[in-house]
């Protein structure tokens, strides 16, 4: 009886929706922007770092944060032609001795006064330079997808191994879709 009552108890609990025991990341808007020549990309992303990875932040550990972003146009005669497939990686890092948070994306780097502030750069993304207006053509639906994750295969190899163990190194959103066009009357330059 006792065994019955278990198993009613888990099945139960699987077919909670998972908001419901836990904060779910994810992607809430995507915007794509017609500017100077270029296509940019503006995204909001919703998540919470465990205490975990705040603790190991806040002892030095880099976090790498990265998003990926693939946009196809779709064929009805073939497969989808991939016109972008791009990423971009955010480090993230507390350095003790001058006790300041950094922010760095490629060669650049910026100081925050907090792990909240410099992860609100990458939970608002702005202006991410997707590709030149020409790839697109206008008034062409365009389909998209987008997710951010945490890049464990950047972190050092101890951390990659616990990263493996444990469930709180796998923060990853699931893909976002989005569609978008370009009209005619958009300016190119």
């Amino acid at each position: 009886m006792l065994r019955t009552l278990l198993v009613f108890t888990l099945c139960c609990l699987c077919l909670l929706p998972p908001a419901l025991y836990a904060d779910q990341a994810q992607v809430v808007r995507i915007e794509p922007q017609l500017r100077d020549g270029q296509l940019l990309l503006d995204a909001d992303i919703e998540f919470t770092l465990g205490s975990e990875l705040a603790d190991a932040a806040e002892k030095g550990v880099p976090l790498y944060f990265t998003a990926d972003l693939h946009i196809v146009r779709p064929r009805w005669w073939w497969f989808d032609e991939t016109i972008v497939s791009s990423d971009q990686t955010w480090r993230i890092q507390y350095n003790a001795l001058t006790q300041q948070w950094r922010i760095g994306m490629g060669d650049l780097s910026m100081p925050a006064t907090s792990l909240d502030e410099a992860l609100d750069l990458v939970r608002h993304i702005r202006g991410w330079p997707v590709g030149p207006a020409d790839l697109f053509d206008s008034d062409t639906q365009y389909h998209g997808r987008l997710r951010l994750r945490l890049d464990t295969s950047r972190l050092a190899r101890p951390f990659q191994v616990d990263a493996l163990n444990s469930n709180t190194w796998s923060l990853t959103t699931p893909w976002k879709d989005f569609t978008f066009s370009i009209s005619a009357a958009a300016p190119r330059d």
